[in-house]
């Protein structure tokens, strides 16, 4: 850690030391990142005698693969949150809008604790611990909790073992540093196998028809992205509607592998609004948060998303169009 960072650390700790109310917020269709995140610091902040609350602005309720995670019956839905907080924690968050219809309580708290690993991080709350560097914002809150003292029981260090091993690609990401953590974790308690089944590996036999549907209109550009190749598959609702949530959000995992392409983009059409499409992106060589950016989403510089209104066709060629601006890595 720089100085800077470690000071971040200090105050954030600060703020944890005092609260007594809490509420911690993951973005709009939590990953294990945001949840056990938010999980593990509520779980460790419980134990310190503070009311915790952990929610999401959509979908109601929470990726079947990740409820287990969630201990102490934490998980509150947002029409049960109070009007405000004394402390809110957004993790894994990097802009306001991005935590959807909960958005307006970042200017109803008394105080904003922003815990988060995106590089377009926009700063929007009154203390932030933001370091792109961490391959997951469990990272930070694992350093946010060994400087609070806080006691690293299985169910705390399971949370964050979720965060690290899906956001590093199952440790294909993974620094030293962070290899170092997993160990700590795995004397914790972590069933590191067990982690990786529920979360990652299970799934229904309703997934394969879909995959299968799926693929079978997946397409290869191998001149777009700058000649760097361009695959892309679309999951309409029709499709979608045979699975949970985690089936199609894991589609961009399969399109990713196509050795052609160093860009992967998995058009999801939004459920909420039909004329809209939830963008998934992923590269090797391209700024895919430059794309997202484009559009108001973000992300990472490999791993990115938005939403983009109008049809299947027009996504894509907007997508098309912004790859050929975007900044090589």
């Amino acid at each position: 850690m720089t100085p800077t960072s470690a000071q971040d650390i200090r105050d954030a700790v600060a703020l944890l030391a005092a609260a007594t109310d809490v509420t911690i917020l993951g973005h709009v269709r939590p990953d294990a990142d945001a949840l056990g995140s938010a999980l593990a610091l509520g779980r460790a902040l419980v134990q310190r005698g503070v009311k915790v609350r952990v929610s999401f602005g959509e979908p109601d309720e929470a990726p079947e693969t990740l409820r287990w995670l969630d201990e102490d019956g934490l998980l509150t839905h947002p029409d049960d949150l109070p009007a405000s907080e004394p402390l809110l924690i957004c993790v894994d968050t990097p802009a306001p809008k991005r935590l959807g219809r909960l958005a307006g309580r970042v200017e109803a708290a008394g105080a904003v604790l922003v815990v988060d690993h995106h590089a377009t991080n926009t700063y929007y709350g009154t203390c932030h611990v933001v370091d792109e560097s961490a391959e997951a914002s469990a990272i930070l809150v694992f350093r946010i909790l060994d400087a609070l003292g806080a006691a690293l029981d299985e169910p705390i260090a399971r949370g964050i073992y979720a965060g690290i091993v899906t956001d590093t690609s199952g440790f294909r990401r993974a620094s030293p540093e962070t290899h170092r953590m997993a160990a700590r974790l795995l004397e914790a308690g972590v069933d590191a196998e067990a982690v990786v089944r529920r979360i990652v590996d299970e799934r229904p036999f309703a997934w394969l028809p879909m995959l299968s549907s799926v693929l079978n209109e997946a397409r290869l550009e191998p001149e777009a992205a700058q000649g760097k190749g361009f695959v892309h598959a679309v999951v309409r609702l029709d499709a979608a509607a045979t699975v949970r949530g985690e089936e199609v959000e894991s589609v961009i995992d399969v399109i990713r592998s196509v050795r052609e392409a160093a860009v992967a983009a998995v058009l999801k059409q939004d459920p909420t609004n039909p004329a809209q499409w939830q963008i998934s992106l992923r590269s090797i060589g391209i700024d895919v948060s430059a794309v997202a950016a484009e559009f108001g989403g973000g992300g990472h510089r490999q791993a990115a998303g938005c939403t983009i209104p109008g049809t299947a066709e027009e996504v894509l060629a907007g997508l098309r169009a912004a790859l050929e601006r975007a900044p090589l890595l």
